[in-house]
């Protein structure tokens, strides 16, 4: 009897052990995960509001780019990259700042956060070649149709991997090509994409702006393209 109920309690005690265990385990693992995420130091992708200049490359182009346009703390120590991006407000073109904090980490339908991207691209497709082998391919009529402000519209087929967008093009200085989000239940605060241009050898840019700022679209080209030239030839 001495021997059964011996047995009985060595059982009983097997059968929380192992989720106790288990626990306690997770636990730890969660304590020592909080600790790391609450560390000290910059964050990878936290902003400044630092203006210091940063010497970076992007496929051996220099640019010269205050530390507050750069979105993340490895880029911001400068060298060679393959591909940075920047972060300016519509339409006054400023960097990231303490006051404008909230700007930056919003995601409203009409957020003035325009995201720059330089990047290494060896492709040399200009938007005129982008648009006839890239995009023509997939949209159901070729010639477009009469757009909103001053732009072509081209509308994709189904099943083409670019149905939910629209495809405008304009002529500001040569083609500009805005593919847009198409805004629906599931995606409220839809955006449109400038589509990489050429902007030196082996380099190109793209940006990323609300589509609530379309009608804007020739002032954000512009302020885009002089925040570009200006970060480019700083020097």
């Amino acid at each position: 009897m001495r021997y059964e109920s011996r047995a009985e309690e060595v059982r009983g005690h097997s059968g929380w052990l192992i989720p106790l265990a288990l626990a306690a385990a997770i636990l730890v693992l969660s304590a020592l995960f909080l600790v790391w995420y609450l560390r000290p130091g910059p964050r990878a992708s936290a902003p400044t509001d630092k203006s210091d200049i940063v010497q970076l490359t992007v496929a051996s182009q220099p640019f010269a780019v205050p530390a507050n346009y750069i979105q993340t703390a490895a880029a911001r120590s400068g060298g060679a990259r393959a591909q940075v991006t920047l972060a300016a407000l519509f339409p006054s073109w400023q960097g990231y700042s303490d006051a404008d904090a909230r700007l930056f980490a919003g995601n409203a339908p009409d957020s003035p956060v325009v995201r720059i991207t330089l990047r290494a691209d060896n492709s040399r497709l200009d938007a005129a070649a982008r648009l006839a082998r890239i995009y023509k391919p997939y949209v159901e009529d070729a010639a477009g149709t009469p757009g909103p402000f001053g732009l072509a519209r081209y509308s994709f087929r189904p099943s083409s991997g670019y149905e939910r967008n629209e495809l405008f093009v304009g002529g500001h200085g040569g083609p500009v090509l805005l593919l847009c989000e198409r805004a629906g239940a599931e995606l409220a605060s839809p955006n449109c994409l400038a589509v990489d241009r050429p902007l030196g050898d082996g380099v190109s840019f793209s940006y990323r702006f609300k589509r609530a700022w379309l009608a804007r679209w020739t002032e954000m080209d512009g302020g885009v393209d002089a925040l570009v030239k200006k970060f480019e030839g700083a020097r």
